[in-house]
């Protein structure tokens, strides 16, 4: 390889970008609006579910009852309902996800001293908020029958097993704190991939590439020399996206930048040689850019461990997951900015990227070779 001819690829490359207002739009503009719209939309925090509250009793105690739904967080007190039959179109048309309902003799069995039946209808058709509202109303209800406990016996009652839970890495267990590192992660790939798929497909359409071919540079020059402005574009933008996770989100970041980076790099040279091969096989810049974005967004989205646990996934598709580069990047990412890991906890993951950048570099090359054969 001959550095000089790789670095006046590169520069060539660089004008290009410059020219191409798209590309600089690509580079620096859609990073950041992926960041800002799916950093605030996609929220795993389920507050403020609709609820209604069907009161047969109306006494003090069911009362206070309702009152420690309505003063959570976690719910959000629309209706008084007067009547069951009201609890079937208020589910079905979604504007309550759950219904209390209290019993007429719920306070006269508790100063009796038995105990007092309590029915929640809770919507099912989405699985995820009925199992987290679930969880919500046991804990409040749990919480209520100690305050009562208390009151019937005249002191506080200390339960057999006390059961402390400490939550390290994100103690306040926000969701944000687990997307935005996995986000960059998803960001960067889409990003690469579409940045490079174009870069082949541009020489042909504008009719430069046969003055390339008749140039000395071999196949793997002109690889190397195409992907690395991208990969300059791509740093920057991981260091942005790291600080806006920082100060705009609030992410803690524990871990050490150096590190961050270079782990980036060989994650990025494996997802821009993506965009490359896509771009290599393909003289259309519209065809390569849908291409780089079916191959790029689906699969890290899917099967990366960005949102869907991976271990919650079939062994088959587990299995899958295993050829996805941002899957490693997405643990290398989270492990840094929570857990403040380090190269010796994280080399496994490495080593895989650096084998998927190798292999993806010189495919390239050697796909490209082989087009220029054909």
């Amino acid at each position: 390889m001959n550095p000089v001819r790789i670095m006046a690829l590169a520069q060539k490359e660089v004008i290009q970008i410059i020219r191409d207002p798209r590309a600089l739009a690509l580079a620096f503009i859609l990073p950041m609006i992926l960041l800002f719209l799916f950093g605030y939309a996609i929220t795993l925090d389920i507050k403020n579910i609709p609820f209604g509250v069907l009161d047969y009793d109306k006494s003090n105690m069911s009362r206070n009852l309702t009152l420690d739904f309505v003063s959570s967080n976690y719910f959000n007190h629309r209706f008084d309902i007067r009547k069951a039959g009201q609890i079937d179109s208020l589910i079905q048309l979604g504007e309550a996800r759950i219904v209390l309902v209290i019993p007429p003799d719920f306070s006269e069995k508790l100063k009796q001293g038995r105990t007092a039946d309590l029915q929640v209808i809770v919507d099912g058709a989405d699985a995820n908020t009925a199992n987290i509202a679930i969880g919500y109303t046991e804990s409040i209800v749990g919480a209520r029958n100690q305050k009562m406990l208390a009151e019937v016996s005249g002191r506080s009652i200390d339960p057999p097993v006390n059961l402390e839970i400490r939550f390290w890495y994100n103690p306040n267990l926000r969701s944000q704190n687990y997307i935005i590192p996995g986000l960059i992660a998803l960001i960067m790939t889409v990003v690469s991939a579409l940045l490079t798929s174009l870069t082949i497909a541009r020489e042909w359409e504008r009719g430069t590439m046969e003055q390339i071919i008749t140039t000395p540079v071999t196949s793997l020059e002109l690889a190397i020399g195409k992907l690395i402005p991208y990969f300059v574009i791509a740093i920057i933008d991981v260091i942005i996206a790291t600080a806006v996770g920082t100060i705009i989100y609030d992410i803690p970041f524990r871990g050490n930048l150096l590190t961050l980076l270079g782990f980036s790099s060989l994650f990025l040279f494996a997802v821009l040689g993506v965009g490359f091969l896509i771009s290599v096989a393909t003289k259309s810049q519209q065809v390569a850019y849908q291409a780089a974005m079916l191959a790029s967004f689906l699969p890290t989205f899917l099967f990366s461990g960005f949102l869907f646990p991976i271990s919650s996934m079939p062994k088959w598709l587990q299995y899958i997951t295993l050829i996805i580069p941002a899957r490693y990047y997405v643990t290398i990412a989270r492990d840094l900015f929570l857990k403040g890991a380090g190269f010796r906890s994280l080399y496994i993951e490495g080593l895989v990227l650096l084998g998927f950048a190798v292999f993806m570099v010189f495919a390239s090359a050697m796909k490209f070779k082989k087009r220029l054969g054909n």
